[in-house]
């Protein structure tokens, strides 16, 4: 089984992130919902691997609420 990377594997995170927050530049909330949900089933699609799919499904469900931002929890053999 395929095991999903959950340790820091984008390079330039920041221009990453950065990227993304200018994507939903001018959209309203409506919009930026629907670009989210296209978003994830485009890169689910690449992906491909539905094992590797629902251990990304567990983490993303397994959010805490931290200081107004969503975080995920420990996965296994992670600590918080």
């Amino acid at each position: 089984m395929a095991t999903l990377t959950t340790v820091p594997n984008i390079p330039d995170p920041d221009g990453f992130y950065a990227e993304l927050l200018a994507l939903h530049n001018g959209r309203d909330e409506a919009e930026s919902h629907a670009l989210n949900a296209r978003l994830v089933l485009i890169l689910a699609n690449h992906i491909g691997d539905r094992s590797v799919l629902r251990q990304a499904f567990g983490i993303a469900a397994s959010t805490t609420q931290t200081r107004g931002h969503e975080r995920p929890g420990p996965t296994e053999g992670q600590t918080s």
